[in-house]
């Protein structure tokens, strides 16, 4: 995955766990989970700037 689809990713999985967040709580286990995948995406995207360095 190239770094300008990942922050598409990443965009959109913010939208969802926010979505989640207003409509089901956030403690909700789907909003955990989504914001789960988020930190796993954002990690990834860190990962990519420290390499390519």
């Amino acid at each position: 995955m190239n770094k300008e689809k990942l922050i598409q990713e990443i965009e959109k999985k913010r939208a969802e766990m926010t979505q989640l967040g207003v409509e089901k709580g956030l403690t909700n286990d789907e909003t955990i989970q989504s914001s789960q995948q988020l930190d796993q995406l954002l990690n990834l995207l860190q990962l990519i700037k420290v390499t390519q360095r």
